[in-house]
């Protein structure tokens, strides 16, 4: 019971990933509000029935849960479900920035629609909920954040633009909240999940690569991302933060964050032509390859 006496929210919890994680957190002792809109992969449509059945989850499991069904979209409506965790439980204590939406378009094809859609779920949703939180962990002086990232954001995915701009953003974002609410015991780190759920049913498989890489996906269920969740939400992971983890299957990767890899110097300073024939050749070998999270990730999950 790691999370006995907590209260945590998982936004986006009605189904996949974030339903595993709030149904471990719920039988780690958590109390725990389970908010999602119920909508579609897209964002569209709305529906109380996703939230609901997490929760008679967690309920005939002997836990305790409450619905909300804000969206993490906005300002005001990340405001309520905060108030939700202190209406029904009195205090929260972790959250879990969990929802999210796809729209999925080569680059060139891309709208303003589907760019500002995806952000707004994913980048501005974890920030206004986390923001929303953070007056009470600084006032208890205690609190512990778990953003999901992903490796398209990590690494790169071709059609996910988007996504994946709003998922590295959420790095940035949980490192900065490490910085700057350390002083009160509060923490933050992201999870890039492998899992098979409807985020990733929209992974193409048509080629013989694609239709390997879909199966291996397959073979991760969304409960093998749970376990790291609750370890990070716990007393147990008091000194992780800033941290980037991956769980994959029974594998557990811990990711590195940029930092300088090589560098050239010229006492006479540059000129376009002078870094063309001496920093370039320099350079070059160690130049991060243009791959995707499959070409990384290319072996049977363990």
């Amino acid at each position: 019971m790691m999370l006995e006496g907590k209260v945590a929210i998982v936004t986006g919890s009605g189904g996949g990933i974030g339903r595993e994680i709030a149904i471990a957190m719920a039988k780690a002792g958590a109390k725990v509000v389970v908010n999602d809109v119920g909508a579609s992969l897209g964002g569209e449509g709305f529906s109380e029935t996703p939230a609901q059945q997490t929760k008679a989850i967690i309920e005939q499991a002997g836990g305790q849960a409450a619905i909300s069904t804000d969206s993490v979209a906005s300002w005001a409506s990340a405001q309520k479900i905060v108030q939700c965790a202190l209406d029904h439980f009195g205090r929260i204590d972790i959250v879990v920035n969990n929802a999210g939406i796809l729209r999925d378009q080569i680059f060139h094809r891309m709208t303003p629609e589907d760019w500002d859609a995806v952000i707004a779920v994913h980048l501005n949703g974890s920030f206004y909920v986390s923001r929303a939180a953070a007056t009470h962990f600084r006032q208890q002086e205690s609190g512990a954040y778990v953003h999901i990232t992903s490796t398209s954001g990590l690494i790169g995915n071709f059609g996910q633009a988007n996504y994946a701009a709003a998922k590295l953003g959420i790095v940035a974002l949980s490192k900065s909240i490490a910085l700057d609410m350390k002083r009160y015991n509060v923490r933050s780190n992201c999870i890039a999940p492998f899992a098979w759920s409807r985020m990733t049913s929209s992974i193409p498989a048509e080629t013989p690569e694609q239709k390997a890489r879909v199966e291996r996906i397959m073979k991760m269920g969304p409960e093998k991302n749970a376990p790291l969740a609750v370890f990070l939400a716990s007393d147990a992971a008091k000194e992780v933060t800033g941290q980037i983890f991956a769980p994959r299957m029974h594998e557990i990767f811990l990711f590195s964050q940029s930092r300088p890899i090589r560098s050239v110097h010229s006492e006479g300073g540059w000129t376009p032509e002078k870094i063309a024939e001496v920093a370039l050749p320099a350079l070059r070998p160690s130049f991060v390859p243009l791959e995707r999270s499959g070409d990384v990730f290319s072996w049977d999950p363990v």
